[in-house]
């Protein structure tokens, strides 16, 4: 993708108009700054949005978020609203990490009080949550458990004693995704996250506690220098699989619908067939599960802190950024798919993680995202690097050497896994964020930097 190819709508949205190539059937959007664009230009990232703009039933543009990067199928920070009774569904249009996504915990202390005991704490957390690959928890569930969950996401989870009714008031779609139906869930499915729940996982998943840097609006009960905690993790090894199931049975049904697509990583079915409500029903129940592993896990930080420090934690909001929802838009009944974007409904927390060691946002849903987005926004920094490149770059002891220095306490479950993360594997969230701002998708509300950070 040449820059050429771009139309400047204004200085943070850029468009590739329908006409670019004949199978196109809206145009590509992509909101970035001029200097953001020209890193994203570098990858494959919007050769894969215009293959995206190509699927039956499409809706209004296919839409890219700042932080977008090459993905399957879809970017990484790509949106599509297809209509629900002619469009289809796609497992690339919400990835592998299902339901990956972010909770907000608010605490009664201060960063500044809170200073010394932060290593035993952050220690007491990391024994609390297992993390790293393929790493399972102490809960361990038979069949028609592990279906409740699947059915019922978080709000199984404070049934059984992990929460209050109040933590599912601030969770998107109150922890649970209507349609979820566990019998579409594979015995390989179950059997890779049947005892994953209350655990983290690897990757860019984390908990992390945080000071409030700075305030931009007196919104959510935010102060400045309040601690707060993010949990970013997913529906770990069960999403993964409900994912690879289903991508192989659409592969096998395009042809019987006479569907056509320029990449097999946009393997497909028209939404209202068996198979892509089956899927939808699958993917709606690895949602839940990962609605309900946040849930576990806050109750496990609950548990240390209240150990550490004899207080408690609120929720503040838990939103999904790999999922796709039914909605209502100005374009009728749309299934939206999201894959590395935040809701942003108006008024709405929107919680944007950025990379270890630099500043994480909350923001708050605009009016301007539903008529420009689909009410969605960005959902992170977007990397820039590869795992294996970021490897390359900086050792653990440099990364480890460099987070004391800023005075963050970070606990791992391994080097390859720390410096997997490093700051410069991703894109300047300062920025991504600014962008989203200045659009009038969401606005800023606290800058967040971490001060403790328990990774897999």
């Amino acid at each position: 993708m040449e820059k050429r190819a771009l139309t400047k709508v204004h200085d943070w949205l850029w468009e590739i108009p329908k006409s670019y190539r004949p199978d196109m059937r809206v145009p590509a959007r992509v909101y970035t700054d001029e200097k953001m664009l020209d890193s994203i230009l570098g990858d494959r990232s919007l050769d894969q949005l215009i293959n995206v703009a190509t699927l039956p039933g499409i809706r209004g543009w296919a839409i890219a978020m700042p932080d977008v990067h090459e993905g399957y199928g879809f970017p990484i920070g790509g949106i599509a609203a297809v209509g629900s009774d002619d469009g289809v569904i796609s497992p690339g249009g919400i990835g592998y990490d299902i339901n990956c996504g972010v909770r907000l915990l608010r605490s009664t202390q201060t960063a500044s009080s809170l200073r010394e005991r932060l290593p035993k704490l952050v220690h007491s957390i990391a024994r609390e949550i297992p993390s790293g690959v393929g790493r399972g928890g102490p809960l361990r569930f038979k069949k028609n458990d592990l279906d409740q969950i699947l059915r019922d996401g978080a709000t199984r989870a404070v049934e059984i004693g992990f929460g209050t009714d109040e933590d599912l008031d601030r969770i998107e779609s109150r922890g649970a995704i209507d349609g979820a139906d566990p019998k579409f869930v594979s015995d390989h499915a179950r059997g890779r996250g049947g005892d994953q729940l209350g655990t983290i996982g690897s990757g860019n998943h984390f908990v992390e506690i945080d000071r409030v840097d700075r305030v931009f609006d007196p919104a959510f009960g935010i102060e400045h220098d309040q601690v707060l905690i993010l949990i970013h993790t997913v529906s770990r090894g069960l999403g993964h699989q409900v994912a690879t199931d289903f991508l192989r049975v659409m592969v096998g049904t395009m042809q019987r619908y006479g569907i056509s697509v320029p990449d097999r990583e946009l393997a497909c079915a028209p939404f209202r067939s068996p198979e892509g409500q089956q899927y939808f029903q699958a993917m709606a129940a690895a949602a839940n599960f990962a609605f309900a592993n946040r849930q576990i896990i806050t109750a496990g930080i609950r548990r240390a802190w209240k150990h550490e420090l004899g207080d408690d934690l609120e929720v503040i909001y838990d939103v999904a950024h790999n999922v796709a929802k039914i909605e209502k838009h100005a374009v009728g009944e749309v299934l939206v798919h999201r894959k590395g974007a935040t809701r942003a409904f108006p008024g709405q927390p929107v919680l944007i993680p950025g990379s270890m060691g630099t500043a994480s946002y909350v923001l708050m849903g605009q009016q301007g995202s539903m008529e420009q987005s689909f009410g969605s926004s960005c959902h992170g920094a977007g990397r820039v690097m590869s795992r294996t490149r970021a490897r390359q770059q900086v050792t653990a002891t440099e990364l480890r050497d460099r987070l004391q220095k800023l005075g963050i306490v970070a606990e791992a479950g391994s080097s390859k896994g720390l410096v997997e993360e490093a700051p410069e594997a991703y894109k300047d969230v300062d920025a991504v964020v600014d962008v989203v701002d200045r659009a009038g998708l969401a606005k800023k509300v606290a800058r967040l930097v971490p001060i403790g950070v328990i990774k897999g």
